[in-house]
C-alpha cells in the first residue's frame, strides 16, 4: 500500500480491486482444502485461526444477546472458553453457545460477499480491525500471541504486498474459513465419543433445551456444510 495519508488509506483500503484470474480461485481452494483433509502440522497451526473465529462467535453473540462478557481464553491445543455473565439459560445463553461451531463458516462467507464485490483489501483491513477488538477480550499469553500473531501477518500482507498477493492471500484465507469450519465438528463428535464431557458446547446445548447432544452436532454439520456449498457456488458457477 503506497498511501501516505489517512485520506489515501481509506481511499485505498475501500476501493474495487479487478478479479483475479479463476485459476487462483481454484488454486487457493484446493490448497486450503487439501490442509484441511490431510491434518497434521500445517492443520494444527492453521487451526488456532478457527479457533479464534469460534470464540469470538461466542463473544459476539454474548454482547448482542446483552450477557456481560468476562473474556476468552486461548490454548496451545487449538481449544478456548469464552466466559460471559447473565442468565444461565434462555434464549441468550443458547444463541451464545450455538454461535461457536457456526462462526467459521459465516466468516468464510462474509468474506466471500467482500470478495465478490472487489473488495480485497477491505477484507484484509476489516479482518484486522476485528483482531484488535478480539485481542481486548484476550485474557491469558498464548492467546494474545495468537491474535497478535494473525493481525501482523494480515497488516503485513495488507499493507506491503501488491494487489496480487493481497487476492491470493484473501481468497487462501476465505476458503480455509469455509472448509475449515466443518472439520471440527467432526472432531467434536469424536471426543465426546472417547472422552465425554459436560462442558462440550452440544452437550451445554443439549441441557438447555432438552435436544440430544448429537442432534446439535448434526446441526453444527448440517449448516456447515450448507455454508460451504454456497460459498463454492458463489465463488465458483455464480455468472
Amino acid at each position: 500500500m503506497e498511501a501516505t495519508s489517512f485520506a489515501e488509506v481509506w481511499q485505498d483500503v475501500f476501493s474495487v480491486q479487478p478479479d483475479p484470474p479463476q485459476w487462483l480461485v481454484i488454486a487457493t481452494g484446493a490448497a486450503t482444502l487439501v490442509v484441511v483433509l490431510v491434518g497434521g502440522r500445517p492443520w494444527r497451526l492453521a487451526r488456532n485461526v478457527v479457533t479464534i473465529a469460534h470464540e469470538g462467535g461466542h463473544a459476539l453473540v454474548a454482547l448482542l444477546s446483552g450477557r456481560q462478557l468476562t473474556g476468552v481464553r486461548l490454548h496451545s491445543d487449538t481449544s478456548g472458553v469464552t466466559v460471559s455473565r447473565g442468565r444461565p439459560d434462555g434464549i441468550g445463553m443458547i444463541l451464545t453457545i450455538l454461535a461457536g461451531y457456526t462462526a467459521p463458516s459465516v466468516v468464510g462467507l462474509a468474506g466471500i460477499v467482500l470478495l465478490t464485490n472487489g473488495r480485497i483489501t477491505a477484507l484484509l483491513w476489516i479482518s484486522i480491525l476485528l483482531l484488535a477488538a478480539m485481542l481486548l477480550l484476550i485474557r491469558n499469553f498464548y492467546g494474545v500471541l495468537s491474535v497478535v500473531g494473525t493481525g501482523a501477518m494480515v497488516f503485513l500482507v495488507s499493507w506491503f504486498t501488491p494487489a496480487g498477493v493481497q487476492g491470493f492471500f484473501a481468497y487462501l484465507f476465505t476458503w480455509f474459513m469455509l472448509f475449515a469450519s466443518v472439520r471440527p465438528v467432526f472432531e467434536l463428535q469424536s471426543q465426546r465419543r472417547r472422552q465425554p464431557s459436560p462442558h462440550s458446547d452440544a452437550d451445554q446445548l443439549d441441557r438447555l433445551t432438552g435436544v440430544p447432544g448429537t442432534v446439535w452436532v448434526l446441526f453444527f454439520g448440517l449448516f456447515d456444510i450448507a455454508v460451504v456449498a454456497l460459498g463454492i457456488w458463489l465463488l465458483m458457477f455464480r455468472p
